[in-house]
């Protein structure tokens, strides 16, 4: 295939911005030598980026002297000027759909590795009375000219057609035009994202040295996302990950998909409180309850069961991915020490890498605002989406607005 210059530009720009993200923070030079490009090539593509308010620059100086005094390396001569992923300008408005929250940022494109929320209300039964919560909620947030809004949902997500497909906690988003709903509020592109995969995405971002990992995230359900070779895992239809809806055997619980037995019911934060109030139908039936309660007498039969046949699930995954780890994130890392040893323990004894190799299992916060922006610097930034054989333009014009006309007018996702 002959590569038309065009899209050449867009290769090189992804790659800089990849790179970038990787590096956290590098120098023209820097980057046109890790790279492989000519030094003219790579600065040509910085001073574009500057100039459209992706990336911005800073002085060494500055940064050595915000960095601990360990850390710091001495530099002779006039003070270098380094580039990173703009951290000032909020350029995107991040939003998690939950069960029972929503949560509302401001993001700009160098985004944080921790989730930092600006807004919360609690999620609405209907579609009407969500986006009047919507309105209430965007009057506390000062933001102009939103390059997207990224929105986190829950449930079997179409990303490209801006459709939720099936929500077995959230019904009512099923079908719906969610970003015709969403641009009501905010005249901008808006991209549904499914949880999971922005969860991955996240992790990714603020560990790009694992290019190979399951996240397992648990909550109001249980669900995961798979990160191979630094990407995520893609697939035919827009089921992945849905391990919280795999039958465990003897589980007679009724689970939201309309199926009985689901994992999602026993090990989810609702499921355990279940579990809970049914071992002991005096205590308060509340999370902050259920959590002293297991520090203070450790885990009862009844969790440690929905442990193990959570493990197995896991270790299952992993011997069908060929993969040797897990991320654990989610309510589960709110319980005391030991229950996340017995998962992790069961998780290695089920994984056949263990026999041989080394598997790993561990615990990381939630980071889906990083993976929110991830998403939003390959699909709106600099999309490589061709129309009629070409590559399509960068969405984002000089001045730092949405580009309309574009190929992409009038869909919700390129």
């Amino acid at each position: 295939m002959v590569v038309v210059p065009a899209k050449m530009g867009h290769l090189n720009k992804r790659s800089l911005l990849a790179r970038l993200q990787r590096l956290g923070l590098a120098s023209r030079a820097d980057l046109a030598k890790s790279l492989g490009m000519s030094q003219p090539t790579a600065g040509k593509i910085a001073d574009e980026l500057l100039q459209l308010g992706v990336l911005e620059e800073v002085e060494i100086g500055r940064v050595e002297r915000a960095a601990p005094a360990a850390n710091r390396v001495p530099r002779l001569g006039r003070p270098g000027r380094m580039l990173r992923l703009d951290r000032t300008r909020p350029r995107f408005l991040g939003m998690q759909l939950g069960v029972s929250l929503t949560t509302l940022a401001p993001l700009p494109v160098g985004a944080e590795s921790n989730d930092r929320w600006t807004v919360k209300f609690a999620t609405a039964v209907t579609a009407d009375k969500w986006v009047g919560d919507l309105q209430k909620a965007a009057a506390e947030l000062t933001v102009q000219d939103l390059w997207g809004v990224l929105v986190s949902v829950p449930g079997i997500v179409d990303e490209p057609s801006g459709r939720v497909l099936f929500s077995p906690n959230l019904h009512w988003t099923e079908n719906m035009d969610l970003p015709g709903l969403i641009r009501r509020v905010w005249n901008a592109p808006v991209m549904l994202v499914q949880e999971e995969r922005a969860l991955a995405l996240g992790h990714r971002y603020a560990n790009p040295e694992e290019d190979d990992f399951l996240l397992v995230d648990f909550g109001d359900g249980v669900g995961g996302a798979v990160i191979l070779g630094g990407a995520l895992s893609a697939n035919p239809l827009p089921i992945s990950g849905e391990l919280g809806h795999t039958p465990v055997l003897g589980n007679e619980r009724p689970c939201g998909c309309g199926a009985v037995g689901c994992l999602e019911t026993l090990i989810s934060t609702r499921g355990l409180l279940q579990s809970f109030a049914t071992a002991h139908p005096r205590a308060n039936p509340a999370w902050a309850t259920l959590v002293r309660f297991i520090h203070e007498r450790g885990a009862e039969p009844w969790l440690l069961a929905a442990l193990d046949a959570t493990a197995a699930i896991i270790a299952g995954s992993l011997n069908v991915l060929g993969l040797r780890r897990a991320i654990v994130t989610g309510s589960l890392a709110e319980l005391p020490p030991a229950v996340f040893r017995h998962l992790a323990d069961a998780v290695i004894r089920g994984s056949l890498w263990g026999r041989f190799g080394q598997v790993e299992c561990a615990i990381a916060p939630r980071r889906r605002t990083a993976g929110l922006v991830a998403v939003a610097i390959d699909r709106l930034v600099v999309p490589m989406t061709e129309v009629n054989g070409h590559a399509a333009k960068p969405r984002v014009s000089m001045a730092g607005h949405f580009e309309r006309p574009s190929p992409f007018a009038g869909h919700s996702s390129p």
